[in-house]
């Protein structure tokens, strides 16, 4: 019986709650363009919350204020269904509340069972609402001590990337592009960290591409052409500012560029469905992907050959692991464009001692990614391990330092052995000007420092 109040209660507030605006009437609902004037007045006040904390600079202030400004205007026209009301319709009420109410207690009857007892609310187990908290708390104490070790060593521009990457995670997009900030200012400017930053921007700014992440971007794109980031959002700020064309071009060529199993496709498709509506134009159909490759490259041992490893004597173990090597490289030449597979291969004929190999890998992965300083010091990382300090640099290692320096003039690596290598050659002044630059980025106190300092000192 008090299953059945409740029931008749429950469907009363429902079937009331539906027919309440053919009882009386509604007001027509507001258009998107009052949302967007929301949304765009929202980011003028926030906008003036970062100036007061000195996020942006004038000239960076005054530009975004002027963008979304021109959005508001654009925006800011009569709507043409602002305070019309629909009429009262009681008959049309009551055939709902009557079809409600019969198809409710029918469905229910067939598939419903009122007889089930309720599982306690403490018989639940909390793991699966308690687990997400718990990541997030790793993540985020994660983040407070690489916090502290970048205010005692603000120089360590890998330390700032990663701190970029652990704040993004967490969603605190401002922390994230400070952080990307810092990065580049230590020369860390590679297409990914710009495309990075210009994100961030994005995000922090709810969706708008303002000047300051369109010229992040840009940068992105100008050292690297296929960059999928820069390449989306750069069609979605053609599309802010009204060049729906242009946007929609922008992103049936990226699309073209992207496997068919991309998470990146379905936002691209849904963004050239708004750009062709807000253009009026016909939504063209987005192009197929570009066709997986010939072969994959695996990523280790399977689970039967590393049982078979442990049963193995040490020269037969090598024999398998340099052919386990050969059947990598042989997929790569299948397959040249897979950047982790080279890099994989650059890593494994190091760890067998065949430099020469190691440097083609890494040599071809630095390739497939032109502006990508990281693979070239993981490169000269694995030339120069082993060496005694009064050994030789191998030229390989000295030409990739030279491509680092070229895109990152401050990289404190690439100042380091190219002073070592000056001054062995017998050029004080080119070693003392890298090391005077690298100086400059360090520390006062640190035993790198004091590293350096006496390398100088020695030059004198």
């Amino acid at each position: 019986m008090l299953f059945i109040l409740v029931f008749a209660a429950v469907a009363g507030i429902a079937i009331l709650a539906m027919s309440w605006p053919l009882l009386t009437g509604v007001a027509a609902p507001p258009e998107r363009a009052q949302f967007n004037r929301v949304v765009y007045r929202d980011q003028l006040r926030e906008l003036d919350r970062d100036i007061a904390r000195g996020l942006l600079s004038g000239a960076e202030a005054e530009t975004t204020r002027l963008e979304i400004q021109r959005r508001l205007l654009s925006v800011d026209k009569p709507a043409s269904l602002r305070g019309m009301r629909f009429g009262r319709s009681p008959g049309v009420a009551g055939a709902v509340s009557l079809f409600v109410l019969i198809g409710g207690v029918a469905l229910y009857l067939q598939v419903g069972t009122p007889l089930l007892p309720d599982a306690p609310y403490a018989a639940h187990s909390p793991a699966s609402a308690a687990k997400p908290d718990a990541e997030h708390r790793d993540i985020r104490d994660a983040a407070a001590k690489l916090e502290e070790k970048l205010q005692a060593d603000p120089n360590d521009a890998r330390g700032w990337l990663l701190d970029a990457r652990t704040e993004a995670m967490l969603g605190n997009w401002e922390k994230a592009g400070n952080a990307y900030h810092h990065a580049i200012s230590l020369g860390r400017g590679s297409p990914d960290v710009y495309a990075g930053l210009g994100e961030m921007l994005v995000l922090s700014m709810g969706g708008i591409v303002a000047p300051a992440a369109h010229d992040a971007f840009a940068k992105a794109l100008a050292a690297d052409p296929r960059n999928e980031v820069a390449r989306y959002y750069l069609a979605l700020a053609d599309a802010q500012a009204g060049e729906e064309k242009r946007a929609i071009d922008g992103w049936m060529s990226l699309a073209a560029d992207l496997p068919d199993d991309s998470p990146m496709r379905e936002q691209i498709a849904d963004g050239i469905q708004q750009a062709a509506k807000d253009g009026g134009i016909t939504a063209p159909a987005i192009p197929k992907g570009v066709p997986e490759p010939p072969a994959t490259v695996t990523g280790g041992p399977s689970p039967d050959q590393m049982a078979a490893t442990a049963q193995m004597t040490p020269t037969q173990r090598a024999a398998m692991i340099r052919g386990m090597v050969a059947q990598l490289a042989a997929k790569l030449r299948a397959s040249p464009n897979d950047l982790d597979g080279w890099m994989r291969l650059g890593r494994a004929y190091a760890v067998l001692g065949d430099t020469i190999k190691a440097s083609d890998a890494y040599e071809h992965a630095a390739k497939l990614k032109p502006g990508d300083i990281d693979i070239r010091l993981q490169a000269v990382g694995m030339l120069l391990g082993g060496l005694k300090p009064s050994d030789p640099l191998p030229p390989e290692a000295v030409s990739l330092l030279k491509e680092v320096q070229a895109v990152a003039p401050n990289e404190p690596e690439a100042l380091w052995y190219l002073g070592i290598v000056a001054a062995r050659e017998g050029h004080p002044d080119a070693a003392r000007a890298d090391w005077t630059k690298l100086l400059a980025q360090m520390p006062p106190d640190g035993d790198d420092t004091k590293l350096v300092r006496n390398a100088l000192a020695a030059l004198k």
